[in-house]
C-alpha cells in the first residue's frame, strides 16, 4: 500500500511539473533499497527506452544528482563532459538533449530524483528550474508526512510516561492540518481520541467544548511550542494562533497559557 501511495505522489508531482514548466518529457523514480533508483513514472515519453531504467549513484546525470544531493542539469546530454555516459543509449532513443535532475530529499536522505527534459540542446531556464524544485518539494512533503505518521502510529513503549503520551498527542494534532488523505486523517483523529481518553474515565462529557483548531493550538502549546512554533507546525499565522489561544482560554476560564493547558487536561480535552 505504501509503495502504491508513493507512486501516486510521484506521478502527480511529475504531471504538475510538466504543466508548470512546459517541458515535453518528465520522468522520475524513488530509491527502493540500496544505492539504485529505478525510473518508474514517465509523462510525454514516446518510447519505452527509459521505463524501468536502473540508475546507480554517481552514474549519469541522475546518479550525479543522487551523489551530490543537489539539482544538476546539462544542455546537451550526449556531449556533456561532467557526467558519465552509461545511459546514453536510452536517452538518445527517447531523443532527449537538455535534461535537469532534482533530488527528492527526506530527513536529509536522498530518496529519489525527478527529471525534466527537452528534445533540443537549449539551456534550462530559471522558470523550469524553479518548477522542478517545487515538484520535488511536493514529493518530499508527502513522504515526510507519511513517515511521521508511520512513526507516530508505531506501537508505543510498554509503559509510556504521561509526558510521552502528551508529546505524541501534540505531534499528532500538529500533523492533522497537513494530511489531505481523508482515511489517514480519520485514523489520526481516532488515535488522538484514544490518547485523550487515556487522561482518565469521565462519567459525563466535558463541560467545555473547544473547536478542532483551538484543540490543535492548545496541544501545541502544551508540548512547549511558542506561538511562532505552533504557527509553523499548523500552517497558520502567529496572529491566527493567538486568536485561537485567546478563544480557548476564554472558554476554559484561564488567564494564562499554563492555566489553559491545566484546565484542558482536567476537562479531558488534552491528555
Amino acid at each position: 500500500m505504501a509503495e502504491r501511495i508513493e507512486t501516486v505522489e510521484l506521478r502527480g508531482a511529475l504531471l504538475r511539473l510538466r504543466r508548470a514548466s512546459g517541458l515535453p518529457v518528465v520522468f522520475g523514480g524513488l530509491l527502493q533499497e540500496g544505492r539504485t533508483m529505478r525510473i518508474a513514472e514517465l509523462s510525454g515519453a514516446v518510447t519505452p527506452a527509459l521505463r524501468g531504467l536502473a540508475v546507480s549513484t554517481g552514474s549519469g546525470l541522475g546518479g550525479k544528482c543522487l551523489a551530490l544531493s543537489r539539482p544538476c542539469a546539462v544542455t546537451d546530454y550526449r556531449s556533456a563532459r561532467h557526467i558519465t555516459h552509461e545511459y546514453d543509449g536510452p536517452v538518445a532513443a527517447e531523443g532527449l538533449r537538455a535534461v535537469i535532475a532534482v533530488p527528492v530529499i527526506v530527513r536529509r536522505t536522498v530518496r529519489g530524483v525527478l527529471y525534466g527534459a527537452l528534445r533540443d540542446a537549449l539551456p534550462i531556464g530559471e522558470r523550469v528550474f524553479d518548477a522542478a524544485v517545487a515538484a520535488a518539494r511536493d514529493v518530499e512533503q508527502a513522504l515526510a508526512v507519511r513517515e511521521e505518521v508511520r512513526d507516530l502510529l508505531a506501537p508505543p513503549p510498554p509503559v509510556p510516561s504521561w509526558e510521552q503520551v502528551r508529546q505524541a498527542h501534540g505531534e499528532l494534532r500538529g500533523l492533522l492540518p497537513r494530511v489531505a488523505d481523508p482515511d489517514l486523517r480519520a485514523r489520526l483523529l481516532a488515535v488522538c481520541g484514544r490518547l485523550e481518553s487515556a487522561a482518565g474515565a469521565r462519567p459525563e462529557p466535558p463541560s467545555v467544548t473547544l473547536t478542532p483548531r483551538e484543540t490543535d493550538v492548545l496541544a501545541a502549546v502544551a508540548s512547549g511550542a511558542t506561538n511562532a512554533a505552533a504557527a509553523r507546525r499548523l500552517g497558520l499565522s502567529p496572529e491566527t494562533v493567538k486568536g485561537y489561544l485567546r478563544s480557548a482560554m476564554r472558554k476554559l476560564g484561564a488567564h494564562t497559557r499554563l492555566e489553559a493547558v491545566v484546565a484542558a487536561r482536567r476537562a479531558g480535552i488534552l491528555p
